[in-house]
C-alpha cells in the first residue's frame, strides 16, 4: 500500500468522479484508475461502486476513507517536523517593550521550530526592507499607505514623559503638557521617527506653546543619561510599553493627562508575497500581556 495510492483514493472518494479527481491531481484519469485498481486488489476489496452514471463508495469504502485520511494527516506531519523552516526577519523599532516580548513568547508556541530574526532599522529603512524582500514584516508606528505594501493596525501606543526624578515635577501622578512648557524637550531627528517627533511638536503646539528645542540625537540611552542628570533640566517622551521596562532612578516616567500622546502601530507585511506564518504572527501579536509584564 502507497501513499499515492491512498491519495487517489481520498480525492476519488471527495469527488466521486474519476475525470474530476484526475484534474484536481493533475494527472490523467486512467493513472487514477490503475492505481485505484491496485489498491483494491491488495486489500482484497472494492472500494468504489462504479456504474456509467455514477460513482458511490462501498460499505469497505467508507470504513477505509477515515483511515486513509488519518494517515495521510501523519504523513503531512511527519514531512512538517523534518522541514527547514525559513527564519521569519522581522524588523523592529525602539520602544516595543513589553510587546515584542509577548508577541515572540506566542509566535514561537504558535509556530515552534521557526527562528525569528529580529531587525532595527529607521521607520523608512523598515518599509524599504519590506517592499524588496530583505524583510518578511515589520512593526511601524502610523504608517503610510504605501504601494506594494499591506498595512495591519494592531494597537495604540502610550507614550509617557520622562524628566529628571529630581525635578518637583516628579513627584506629581501624571503632567499636563503645559507643565513642560519651560523645559527644553530632546527628540530624536525627525528622519529618524517623523511620526513621533510631528506628533509631540504639534501636541504642544496645540496645548498654547513652541516647545523648547534640545539637543537633538543620540541612542535613548544616553538621552535618559542627560536627563537623569538634571542639568540643564530637559525632558523627552517614551513608549510606555519600554518605560515599564526601563528601571532609571534619576529618570522619572510620568504619564499625560488624558492619555493625550497616542500613536497606532501596525505590522506591514508585502502586499503580494507575504511570509507564510504571518496569520500566525499576527494571531500572536493579539496575545495577552503575561502577568508578569507590566505596562504603564
Amino acid at each position: 500500500m502507497e501513499l499515492r495510492q491512498l491519495n487517489y483514493f481520498v480525492t476519488v472518494a471527495e469527488e466521486l468522479h474519476f475525470g474530476r479527481a484526475a484534474e484536481r491531481l493533475h494527472i490523467v484519469q486512467s493513472a487514477v484508475s490503475q492505481q485505484v485498481r491496485r489498491l483494491e486488489r491488495e486489500l482484497g476489496a472494492d472500494l468504489f461502486d462504479r456504474s456509467p452514471r455514477h460513482v458511490r463508495l462501498t460499505g469497505a469504502g467508507e470504513r477505509l476513507l477515515p483511515e486513509a485520511r488519518a494517515v495521510l494527516a501523519a504523513a503531512d506531519r511527519a514531512r512538517a517536523a523534518v522541514a527547514v523552516r525559513p527564519a521569519l526577519r522581522l524588523g523592529t523599532s525602539t520602544g516595543l517593550g513589553a510587546h515584542l516580548d509577548r508577541i515572540l513568547a506566542a509566535f514561537a508556541e504558535l509556530a515552534p521550530g521557526t527562528a525569528v530574526e529580529l531587525t532595527s532599522a529607521t521607520t523608512r529603512e523598515r518599509l524599504e526592507q519590506v517592499a524588496d524582500g530583505r524583510l518578511d514584516a515589520a512593526f511601524v508606528r502610523s504608517p503610510e499607505p504605501t504601494p506594494g505594501l499591506r498595512i495591519h493596525p494592531l494597537w495604540q501606543d502610550s507614550l509617557v514623559a520622562a524628566l529628571p526624578s529630581t525635578h518637583p515635577l516628579a513627584t506629581r501622578p501624571d503632567v499636563a503638557l503645559t507643565d513642560l512648557a519651560a523645559l527644553p524637550l530632546k527628540l530624536t531627528d525627525r528622519r529618524n521617527n517623523p511620526a513621533l517627533v510631528d506628533l509631540v511638536v504639534t501636541a504642544c503646539q496645540s496645548a498654547g506653546f513652541e516647545p523648547v528645542p534640545g539637543p537633538t540625537g543620540g541612542s535613548l540611552q544616553n538621552t535618559l543619561a542627560m536627563i537623569g542628570a538634571g542639568t540643564p533640566p530637559m525632558w523627552t517622551v517614551v513608549y510606555a510599553a519600554h518605560a515599564s521596562q526601563l528601571h532609571s532612578p534619576r529618570v522619572a516616567f510620568l504619564p499625560f493627562r488624558d492619555g493625550c500622546l497616542t500613536l497606532p502601530t501596525a505590522l506591514v507585511a508585502h502586499a503580494t508575497t507575504p511570509p507564510d506564518t504571518l496569520n500566525l504572527l499576527l494571531k500572536a501579536c493579539t496575545a495577552p500581556l503575561n502577568s508578569d509584564d507590566h505596562e504603564s
